[in-house]
């Protein structure tokens, strides 16, 4: 008997990005809903008889999504706060995208911006530890639910009507509740018995309507988990078991290892259960001898966030035990999570040279394996061996490529093994000295780095990279793009300017095409949140960078000017995060080598002129494991890696850093050791609550908090902005303080971004006019 293979869920996005013009189509006001939803209705037939065609034995439903899948859980149970102004019954997409973006006094679905009230979105953050980012859910204090709509009952009709049979996807309400803020600051999980009636009501019409199977997504279970929220996971499958017994449940854990919850979810009565083994291979022995004889298991064996080839040879050999030992009826075989998080297919690169895309698997290639690994295990006498074969060829020759190897590359790494990079002095000498040499007022502005990406820009790179204009136009396009935006910057008031970034396409995509050891796509789009798609570069081999990066373009800039101009880089963690990375060496190594050469780019800046360079590190904390026991091991390379690029500058080079969607109080320590000069962060959607742990620990150096949600097309106003500040000044002291979006302005429009940007200086300058002396208080030594 074959064993069947299954898919957890499929990229939502289409080939094309067809998910992501329509929506932006819609919220511009071009198109109406009807054109939306065909448009989404479309995107989910093809992934359902792509993968049917595929041989996939077990297809998903309700794994697609508008936005996000948490935001449309907290819809279907009615989870949405007051503000948005629904009451009962069906969710409209306006208050769905309200939710999800903001709104501008009653125009949620608009991507114009205009000035008013309007309601901010929901807080946003990544989802465990991928590059993925989910609304956050918000409970009140007296929190009901109730189902407003059965979206998984429609998914699974809607498959049915085109003879597809799935089985439905739901995020588990114990792994919810965990994901979601209670305004109280009380536990989520209080919740728990109001919100199981309404999952026990969509789990029986799926029951009544003939669903066999529902997969529910508990990622919590690899989590350090409390006795309390070990409980709540026993009395949800307790209940659902009780109230639903004919409804076969496939439990889905994933991005790591049961650990210590595995007597719990071994305990839990349901009916299958899917492991990680990609990320935890080292669990399968475990799993694998525990498991119930008649519960079904599914083995996670193809890895559903990264981009390479599997050697199934090998992974046949890891569940050699597992086919030998158990009833084939009762496994099947999946990739280790969803396919949300790669590309749809390598097919469409036709720009990469075949050496390289023969090491490369996207999701339709993930299920091509999952089909050619079930015809293996199927005939023990080697049935499939020729594809096998060719496929552990293909996966030797990346080893061995003499492109991914570079001995000079692992010759510096040696020069600095044991070393401990640092800066010259203490902060407080460098900020004295920055201090003389910048001479800026107190409260100081500044923006993130990037400003708007118009069509205009965008068309002339595109332009550009076909061929249809020439060089000397493209750069003279940039220069005058860079003219205007430091110009107006001088007009606001800004005190700190950057160039705008018009030459970059994205804040990693552009440093890693100029360093070795990267490749890029043309179509590998992968969802970060909502409309936002990036292509992550690939790090196949070592790193290095071959020839200066920035200094050209800061160099132009800081021409027009005689305020500061920043120099704009990308750290090393980042790069490393926000990249399909290799996966023959330690990612700390990667990550080490990435660093070398930014410090190399560090250092032709600051010989260059530039007085202040920030390095962004975006996503540091993206990063953490998600055991504690594995963080400092993971913050010490990082901040390691951060500082090796950025402390070879003298003490008057002020060296800043980005940080956003970040929780900070648990990682305090190490963000005081990166001892950046200045940090800026995200803190406008949570009110400046962020800036509490920086407070608690006493953060000696300078932080620029968020003021303006630039994820949002919302404007806010002046005073908006100024109480935001005013609730920063009960945190930090006011010489700490700097003045700052909460992240780049790429995403944005002009029309977005020069009056809130307005907003956000004359807020400085009230703030200015309630500080007598108007200056930073000295330095004490």
């Amino acid at each position: 008997m074959t064993i069947k293979t299954a898919n957890l869920g499929f990229p939502r996005i289409g080939r094309h990005r067809e998910l992501k013009f329509a929506l932006e189509s819609y919220w511009s006001g071009k198109s109406d809903r009807g054109v939306l939803l065909e448009t989404a209705a479309r995107l989910r037939a093809g992934a359902w008889l792509e993968q049917k065609a595929r041989g996939i034995g077990v297809i998903p439903s309700n794994d697609f999504s508008l936005y996000d899948h948490v935001l449309d859980t907290a819809v279907m149970v009615g989870a949405i706060p007051p503000v948005y102004g629904w009451r009962a019954g069906a969710v409209d997409l306006d208050v769905y995208f309200a939710m999800a973006r903001g709104s501008n006094g009653g125009h949620a679905a608009c991507g114009h911006a205009h000035q008013g009230d309007g309601v901010p979105a929901l807080e946003m953050t990544k989802w465990f530890d991928t590059n993925y980012h989910y609304l956050v859910p918000e409970f009140e204090k007296e929190q009901s639910f109730e189902l407003t709509k059965n979206t998984p009952l429609e998914a699974f009709l809607e498959a049915r009507a085109l003879g597809v049979e799935t089985r439905p996807v739901l995020l588990g309400p114990v792994t919810f509740l965990k994901l979601g803020k209670s305004r109280d600051g009380s536990s989520s999980l209080r919740l728990l018995e109001r919100l199981l009636p309404v999952y026990a009501r969509i789990l029986a019409e799926l029951s009544n309507a003939g669903a066999q199977w529902v997969q529910i997504d508990e990622p919590c279970l690899v989590l350090d988990l409390t006795g309390e929220e070990r409980q709540a996971l026993v009395r949800t499958y307790a209940a659902f078991a009780t109230l639903i017994p004919d409804l076969r449940i496939m439990l889905a854990s994933y991005f790591g290892a049961l650990g210590d919850n595995l007597d719990t979810a071994l305990a839990l009565p349901v009916a299958g259960l899917h492991v990680d083994l990609v990320r935890a291979p080292e669990q399968a022995g475990d799993v694998i001898a525990r498991v119930a004889p008649g519960q079904t298991l599914s083995l996670g064996l193809i890895d559903g966030r990264n981009i390479w080839r599997s050697n199934l040879a090998k992974v046949k050999e890891t569940i050699a035990a597992a086919v030998a030992g158990r009833a084939r009826d009762t496994l099947q075989i999946a990739p280790s999570c969803s396919l949300l998080h790669v590309p749809v297919d390598v097919a469409l690169e036709t720009a990469l040279d075949d050496e390289l895309k023969s090491w490369l698997s996207f999701a339709v290639q993930k299920l091509d394996e999952l089909a050619l690994l079930s015809a293996a295990l199927e005939d023990d006498e080697g049935a499939g061996l020729p594809a096998l074969e060719a496929n552990a060829v293909a996966a030797q020759a990346r080893l061995t490529s003499v492109r991914v190897h570079d001995p000079i590359v692992a010759g510096r790494l040696a020069e600095f093994e044991g070393k401990v990079p640092a800066r010259a002095s203490t902060f407080r000498h460098r900020q004295d000295a920055q201090r003389r040499r910048f001479d800026l007022p107190l409260f100081p502005t500044t923006t993130i780095g990037s400003f708007p990406q118009t069509a205009e820009v965008r068309k002339a790179r595109s332009m550009h990279d076909r061929g249809e204009l020439s060089y000397i136009d493209y750069k003279a396009f940039l220069e005058r793009e860079t003219v205007a935006v430091v110009r107006w910057q001088e007009e606001i008031g800004l005190d700190v300017l950057v160039h705008g970034e018009f030459e970059r396409n994205d804040m990693v995509q552009y440093f890693g095409e100029q360093l070795s050891g990267f490749a890029f796509t043309r179509h590998a789009w992968v969802q970060s949140y909502g409309s936002r798609y990036v292509r992550p570069p690939i790090i196949y081999g070592d790193v290095a960078r071959p020839n200066p990066m920035t200094i050209g373009w800061w160099d132009y800039a800081q021409s027009l000017t005689q305020r500061p101009m920043k120099g704009m880089l990308t750290g090393p963690v980042t790069i490393l995060n926000w990249s399909f990375v290799r996966d023959d060496l330690p990612r700390e190594t990667v990550c080490r080598q990435i660093a070398l050469a930014i410090r190399d780019e560090v250092l032709d800046l600051e010989r260059a002129g530039a007085a202040i360079i920030q390095i962004d590190e975006a996503a540091l904390r993206e990063g953490l494991p998600l055991r504690r026991r594995d963080w400092q091991h993971y913050l010490d390379w990082a901040v390691e890696a951060f500082r090796l690029c950025s402390t070879g500058v003298a003490d008057e080079t002020q060296i800043h850093t980005h940080m956003c969607y970040s929780e900070f109080n648990d990682i305090m320590p190490a963000i005081a050791a990166m001892d950046a000069d200045v940090i800026s962060i995200e803190t406008s959607r949570s009110k400046m609550e962020l800036l509490q742990a920086f407070a608690v620990q006493r953060y000696p150096n300078e932080i620029g908090p968020g003021v303006y949600d630039i994820h949002s097309p919302r404007v806010p106003g002046v005073d908006e902005m100024k109480t935001l500040l005013d609730l920063a000044r009960e945190r930090l002291l006011d010489d700490q303080l700097w003045v700052n979006p909460d992240c780049g302005l790429k995403t944005r429009t002009w029309e977005d971004v020069k009056p809130a940007l307005i907003h956000m200086v004359e807020a400085a300058r009230k703030l200015r006019q309630e500080v007598p002396s108007g200056k930073p208080r000295p330095v004490q030594a």
